[in-house]
């Protein structure tokens, strides 16, 4: 039996998928308003940019060690493993509330860190949970509305942040995510699917091939990698856009990202219909194009044409992303999951890092007008090879491997 249009409802109306959904919620609107006022914080008690963008540094410190820390996922029972990071987060957010202070900076930037540590743990140990909580046929779906809820947060989590932070400081906002991770933590704790990595399995150490021999996996994670690198380049040349383009204020930005979240939320909610109807390939290569065609229209002159080029970055941007880790679900054994996930998280996100760099240093040197355009040209020149690639299949399955069987995995609750 196939999927149907309905499939977001059904998977709403599913007891399990409703409350991986609700932790994701809960914990990102937290998440969302953390990430925004880490910088902010250190650059209030301390009047440094450089310490301020060190801070927001931080909390991606751990994504070169994806790998290793994913393989928890596969040690440990999942659902465990998810409650513990909910809890640990919970634990350095109430520390970071009590101890930060200027003459301390070393334990914000250390809390920080740990933060990121178990922010990459809870991504991997979630990715594979759901991959074998839920019905494989409806996890495009799924990551669709994971997508959305966290993107969802992003419009309005940094907002109250920011209030919450302008009326009661950075304490405030650190209780509050506190409060989130309890949340995620309690929901989580209420999840009754079978967990098979808590069963014993061997141990799996990271080194070796990075990812199953799958050609749609590999193409498809390939395919977010080189997306999430001219992502980079497009969010170093934003400030361009607003200042030179536009010839606003940076708070303009703030506009631009608004519309990117709407955007990536549209897909999110349509992800599973259009994964059905268009196949991984399909999908992917959509993306591609819009994404390609916004970030071109980023260089054009105008408000329009820029506010039209971000609703089709943040239309664009998840469908590759959506289609990669619904991949790794589909094509990896269920006891590798975690380190696959680790794996995937530094591929795809890593090069963003880079070329944010990267980037800043090109905005310096040349128009960013030709940056966008190159970008652009390259993004749609991708989705023309995605489209074509012979390596890609439609998403259709009649088995699913897990471990050295075939087993199905999850519950079939559209069969009811």
């Amino acid at each position: 039996m196939t999927t149907t249009p309905r499939t977001a409802r059904h998977l709403l109306r599913d007891r399990e998928a409703s409350l991986i959904l609700g932790a994701v919620l809960v914990s990102g609107f937290g998440s969302s308003a953390t990430a925004l006022v880490a910088g902010v914080w250190v650059k209030e008690l301390t009047a440094s940019d450089s310490l301020a963008a060190l801070a927001t540094a931080a909390l991606w410190a751990a994504v070169p060690a994806a790998p290793w820390l994913g393989a928890l996922a596969d040690r440990f029972p999942r659902r465990h493993l998810l409650v513990a990071t909910d809890l640990a987060a919970a634990a350095l957010l109430l520390l970071l509330a009590a101890t930060a202070a200027p003459g301390r900076l070393w334990l914000i930037l250390t809390v920080l860190a740990l933060y990121g540590v178990c922010g990459t743990v809870h991504d991997a140990a979630g990715t594979a949970l759901a991959a074998t909580a839920l019905d494989p046929r409806v996890l495009g779906a799924f990551n669709g509305l994971r997508l959305t809820a966290n993107e969802g947060m992003k419009l309005l989590a940094p907002l109250t942040g920011a209030a919450l932070f302008t009326w009661y400081g950075g304490p405030a906002v650190a209780l509050l995510d506190a409060l989130t991770f309890l949340c995620a933590a309690t929901l989580y704790t209420l999840l009754r699917a079978p967990d098979p990595a808590s069963k014993p399995r061997p141990r799996h150490h990271p080194r070796g091939p990075l990812l199953p021999p799958s050609p749609t996996l590999r193409a498809l994670v390939t395919a977010g990698a080189c997306t999430m690198l001219l992502a980079g380049v497009n969010g170093a040349s934003l400030y361009a856009v607003v200042d030179t383009g536009l010839g606003r204020a940076p708070s303009w930005a703030g506009v631009l990202y608004a519309v990117q979240g709407a955007g990536s939320v549209a897909t999110g909610l349509a992800a599973g219909t259009l994964l059905r109807r268009l196949g991984e390939r399909g999908f992917a290569a959509g993306g591609w194009a819009l994404f390609g065609l916004g970030v071109a229209a980023r260089a054009l002159p105008g408000d329009a044409p820029v506010l039209a080029g971000s609703l089709l970055i943040g239309a664009g941007l998840p469908c590759v992303l959506i289609a990669a880790l619904t991949a790794v679900q589909r094509e990896t054994p269920a006891d590798r999951l975690g380190v696959t996930a680790g794996r995937v998280h530094t591929l795809l996100y890593a090069p963003n890092a880079v070329a944010l760099v990267a980037g800043a240093g090109l905005v310096a040197v040349t128009d960013h007008r030709v940056l966008l355009t190159a970008a652009g040209a390259a993004a749609l020149g991708c989705a023309a090879v995605v489209a074509r690639g012979r390596g890609l299949r439609s998403g259709k399955r009649k088995k699913f491997r897990v471990g050295k069987g075939t087993a199905k995995r999850g519950r079939s609750f559209l069969q009811a």
